[in-house]
């Protein structure tokens, strides 16, 4: 149905894709793999028009094609869910969902119902129980992830490019998107799947084809390929995945929460985080578990003074009481979140790769109120190395990055404040096997040093993988509480279903 012949790409001079060639087939899911940086998003852009400059040709349906603009993609069949959300967070659901694709009436008039029912269509396939009419801007991350595949669904394409599309939903969202995507490939349409998940790849994948450092390595079909064969594909060479060993954190109680409240925003009686009590100790890893909507992302942003106005509780760090009614007093106590939204909450995308790492510790690298320039590139020299960020250089970009290397800013910017405790939310979000691994032996090294940190997560097997400790949250409480030698998939999940379903 598709086929690129020798697509060629250069960023700032620098060689993002050189002679890749594929094909992609009707009925059939085709998998592209490979690490942060290996030019499968940029790709992906290409053939979905968002990146019209670049050498080689495209040929559709037997006919070269060369798309100005994602339109013309989606005029001639061809639709993609991005990685990264693109969303306008003041607009509703429906006028999302049919940007550039309204539908009007006889008189020329938005036919608003029109577009609100087939919306509602839309969200119903996908099980997302909210009203067309609400704002982006009040959904979760993961409920954004489903208005994404709403809108890719819209259209009737032949070619549906699917870029981590499961990187920010629950575990039943999946199975719901799987179902889609099996529907999809009765209808003879062709699906391209990235994600870093490889269990999903195994699942749903007929084909893969690797990328490594922007060429093609290997192509075939998925049948009779084994996990390690796959990993060793993608990075050249054996990995030894983490498994956690258990072991005696120190009992010297780091943070200390009491009673944690949080009224929802919306101006109702209702409470998004009611009475959450923990402590988290001195080189001590907690993993934080929970469905969506439990109020796992709630609870951290609370700590660091987001909601002043709607919290209560009490709060000790050090056995100190604190109480942060801003996020920059928060971090000048020697608390950092890594937030679960990089792109809108954790970057300065329009901004280098130097200027986003010091960030929040420009005082580091300052003198008398002026910026000295070059302890900033030594400051950002230097987690570019520890966290292996690959860029071009210190002045690069955050946006040209790949999705992985910038949650790798977003956390150097975080250890650059130098912090007592470190929060993550999600902090593997769209990273690959290889990277996601460096993250995690990573957060072992930094709670050796003495570190308390939170590790909140939707995928279990991470949580298992760096936890000494895992809370697990449902409805706004802590619903359980185990070490890691008693946590177990099975009860982790049965403590994180809310009791009313």
């Amino acid at each position: 149905m598709l086929i690129a012949e020798n697509i060629n790409k250069r960023f700032a001079g620098i060689a993002a894709l050189e002679n890749v060639s594929l094909e992609l087939h009707p009925g059939k899911v085709t998998a592209i793999i490979g690490e942060n940086g290996a030019g499968k998003s940029t790709l992906m852009k290409i053939l979905s028009g968002v990146y019209p400059d670049y050498e080689g040709r495209i040929l559709f349906n037997d006919k070269e094609v060369r798309f100005a603009n994602p339109k013309e993609a989606q005029e001639c069949g061809i639709t993609i869910i991005h990685q990264e959300l693109n969303l306008i967070p003041g607009l509703s659901i429906t006028e999302n969902v049919f940007l550039g694709r309204e539908v009007s009436n006889s008189w020329n008039i938005l036919d608003q119902q029109a577009m609100r029912q087939k919306t509602q269509q839309l969200l119903d396939k996908l099980k997302l129980n909210v009203s067309p009419d609400t704002t982006i801007s009040d959904l979760k991350v993961g409920q954004q992830q489903v208005v994404e595949i709403a809108k890719a669904l819209l259209t009737d394409s032949e070619v549906i490019i699917m870029d981590e599309p499961t990187s920010a939903i629950s575990d039943h969202e999946v199975e719901i998107l799987f179902g889609i995507i099996e529907g999809l490939r009765k209808e003879n349409k062709a699906i391209v799947y990235i994600s870093h998940k490889l269990d999903e790849l195994f699942r749903i994948a007929d084909n893969f084809v690797v990328l490594r450092d922007g060429k093609v390595t290997e192509c075939g079909e998925m049948k009779g390929i084994s996990h390690d064969a796959i990993i060793k594909k993608m990075v050249g060479r054996d990995i030894q995945l983490r498994e956690h060993t258990y072991r005696e954190t120190e009992r010297q109680v780091l943070l200390e929460v009491k009673g944690l409240s949080l009224k929802s925003t919306d101006g109702s009686n209702k409470f998004i985080l009611d009475d959450v009590s923990f402590q988290l100790y001195k080189k001590e890893v907690l993993g934080i578990f929970g469905l969506m909507g439990a109020g796992r992302t709630e609870l951290l942003e609370t700590i660091m003074g987001v909601y002043p106005g709607l919290s209560n509780g009490k709060l000790y760090l050090e056995e100190k009481p604190f109480k942060a009614k801003l996020p920059q007093e928060a971090i000048r106590s020697g608390l950092v979140l890594v937030p679960e939204d990089r792109k809108q909450n954790g970057l300065i995308l329009g901004h280098d790769v130097k200027n986003n790492i010091s960030l929040s510790s420009l005082k580091e690298v300052s003198k008398s109120g002026i910026l000295n320039t070059g302890r900033e590139l030594q400051l950002a020299d230097k987690y570019i190395s520890a966290l292996k960020i690959k860029t071009s250089s210190a002045n690069q970009q955050v946006k040209n990055l790949s999705g992985g290397n910038q949650q790798k800013v977003v956390l150097a910017k975080c250890l650059a404040t130098k912090p007592k405790v470190l929060m993550l939310d999600e902090p593997t979000r769209g990273i690959d096997v290889n990277a996601k691994n460096e993250i995690y032996k990573l957060i072992a090294e930094l709670s050796a040093t003495g570190l308390g940190i939170i590790v909140v997560s939707s995928e279990l097997p991470e949580i298992l993988a760096v936890s000494d400790r895992v809370l697990v949250m449902s409805e706004g409480k802590i619903t359980a509480e185990f070490t890691s030698k008693e946590a177990s998939e099975n009860n982790i999940l049965k403590a994180a279903i809310p009791k009313t379903i």
